[in-house]
């Protein structure tokens, strides 16, 4: 039993667990949540769930709009103030000017809005990169320069 509660998303836990709890009845509650290793309060909101008739429709596990807001929409200036760290470190092609690219590394990208009081992760750095169509830069072919020494 407790392997199969294990398997379920979190959604279908608290109804599980819920459903056995009203099966015992009276301390149900307490022993389910001992036997599963949960907290009661999972227990009471699956049974609150049991009880409406729009939540059990739901097909998402978890509400909509939970969650933290995007750091596009919590700071303020995010786009100006990457585009100004970055400027003196892109590099494109001259024929092609949609495509550019930088030579500093996404964790260097990260520290730099710092010094702007402006925090970024390394995600959101990704995001940025992605949002102004920077690229990763290809690797440079080297031309060998002279002959190795045993070659002589």
């Amino acid at each position: 039993m407790q392997r199969f509660y294990r398997s379920l998303s979190e959604k279908d836990r608290r109804r599980y667990a819920a459903v056995e709890a009203f099966k015992l009845g009276w301390g149900g509650i307490t022993y389910i949540s001992q036997f599963f290793e949960c907290d009661d309060k999972l227990i009471r909101n699956g049974m609150k769930e049991l009880e409406q008739e729009a939540v059990l429709n739901q097909s998402g596990v978890r509400q909509s709009g939970g969650g933290g807001k995007s750091a596009f929409e919590t700071i303020e200036g995010l786009d100006a103030a990457f585009l100004r760290v970055i400027a003196q470190h892109t590099a494109g092609l001259p024929m092609d000017e949609t495509v550019k690219w930088t030579n500093l590394t996404r964790q260097e990208i990260a520290e730099l809005p710092k010094s702007q009081g402006i925090a970024v992760s390394v995600t959101v750095v990704d995001q940025l990169l992605e949002k102004h169509h920077y690229r990763k830069r290809n690797a440079q072919k080297r031309l060998a320069t002279g002959t190795h020494p045993r070659a002589k």
